[in-house]
């Protein structure tokens, strides 16, 4: 691997990429992306008008969901990640510009094709350090525990959708139904791919280096994710392996009967063959008596000739 970042030189790009500082740029990216993504909900300008209190709210989850989610599981404070006034008070001023912003400027301006491309681009990028961050800081706490820094990574990496519920009782909103893991949206999915890999490469089972995995994971996410706003698709590469091991690990054939009615077919069965065994050992004591019965009668013919 190693010989092949060397060889299309791209080794100073991946440690660049790595060490790169998000704030201001990429973090602005993120909120802005996060906000519109709100505001775009059903109901959520209504919200906005008649209650600017939960919208900032709801606004926030948005921005810092993936960093409360992980605090909760690693039982740090999940009021930590607002703990920085500095990132508090930009994804304020988002917030802000995007619901509030006279004649929607900011939010018009964001909307533009090309604008929204590359801000959510930029944004793929900070998830990319999200899951990284997730997973680093469960592997600190829990060295080796691999199912521990998947599981932060994740949360980490995708927080919004996954407390997407919460939210929505933010709003006055209530749908079970779209909880995010009955269906998973694809950035759930792409960043559960992320906290698997880097998690396999904390762990030492991918011979790989940090800077190198993250350029290969971040370039991927932010092409598919191009690549499906410029052709309004849904699918990603991804999508057809993981509707054939569905397929066959988890649905059942047709033709196969379910359990309930193999039981029910059995105790029919037993209790059949109960009653033949019964019946067969009712005419027995039957038969017996009617033997009996005859022998007397002969023998008391005889008597009487």
């Amino acid at each position: 691997m190693m010989d092949l970042f060397g060889f299309v030189n791209v080794n100073e790009l991946a440690l660049g990429l790595s060490h790169m500082s998000l704030f201001p740029y990429f973090d602005m990216a993120h909120y802005i992306v996060s906000v519109m993504s709100l505001r775009e909900q059903p109901g959520a300008l209504e919200v906005s008008q008649r209650s600017p209190l939960a919208c900032w709210f709801s606004s926030m989850l948005y921005c810092f969901a993936g960093a409360i989610l992980s605090a909760l599981m690693m039982a740090d404070a999940p009021i930590a990640p607002l703990s920085n006034t500095t990132n508090l008070l930009l994804a304020t001023l988002m917030w802000y510009l995007v619901f509030y912003c006279p004649l929607d400027v900011v939010y018009s301006l964001a909307s533009i094709f090309p604008v929204r491309l590359v801000l959510t681009g930029m944004k793929e990028v900070t998830r990319t350090w999200k899951v990284l961050g997730g997973v680093t800081q469960a592997g600190k706490k829990y060295k080796d525990g691999l199912f521990v820094m998947i599981a932060v990574g994740w949360a980490k990496g995708a927080g919004g959708g996954l407390i997407s519920n919460f939210e929505q009782l933010v709003r006055g909103v209530w749908k079970p139904e779209t909880n995010e893991l009955l269906k998973m949206s694809y950035p759930t999915k792409v960043t559960l791919l992320g906290a698997v890999v880097f998690s396999l490469q904390q762990c030492r089972y991918l011979p790989i280096q940090t800077h190198h995995l993250f350029f290969i994971y971040t370039i991927f996410t932010v092409t598919n994710k191009m690549r499906m706003m410029l052709l309004g698709s849904s699918s990603y590469p991804f999508s057809s392996l993981e509707s054939v091991l569905y397929k066959t690990l988890f649905v059942r054939p047709l033709n196969f009967p379910a359990l309930s009615d193999l039981t029910q077919s059995s105790d029919k069965t037993c209790c059949a063959s109960q009653n033949a065994s019964d019946g067969s050992t009712s005419t027995r004591p039957h038969a017996q008596t009617t033997e009996q019965t005859e022998s007397k009668e002969s023998a008391n013919g005889k008597k009487t000739n």
